[in-house]
């Protein structure tokens, strides 16, 4: 469904030191340094996220209530990827991982806070 996503980060050096942590467990590969340009990328199966100094030069804010998904193999999956995001400077927040029930079914849920604050969740369906 999506081509893109892109966050905003007012430090790339530690918005890279992350996400290289968690984009290193799910397989995903790193397209672009350009902190120069104001630029990381990032793909994995077709898809690319993009970290990006504002172009306007302003501060880079976090959305309120906006969450960036990514769709995990398994719980194994997402314990890696919230290990390896606190391990790299993000904060853990919501519940801790693990399954939630919802009236489509079971989802295993694993949410962080990156660097600049954007809230993150890795999900794997159970069924």
């Amino acid at each position: 469904m999506f081509s893109h996503i892109c966050v905003g980060s007012n430090d790339l050096a530690a918005a890279k030191t992350f996400y290289d942590a968690v984009f290193a467990t799910m397989g995903a590969t790193p397209l672009m340094t350009d902190p120069a340009g104001g630029r990381l990328a990032y793909g994995h199966n077709g898809s690319n996220f993009m970290v990006v100094s504002p172009l306007d030069g302003k501060a880079a804010t976090f959305a309120n209530g906006g969450t960036v998904g990514f769709s995990m193999d398994s719980p194994e999956a997402v314990d890696a990827w919230h290990a390896a995001g606190c391990a790299a400077g993000g904060l853990s927040c919501e519940d801790a991982p693990g399954p939630r029930e919802f009236p489509f079914g079971t989802l295993y849920l694993a949410y962080l806070r990156d660097p600049d604050n954007n809230k993150l969740c890795a999900m794997y369906r159970m069924g």
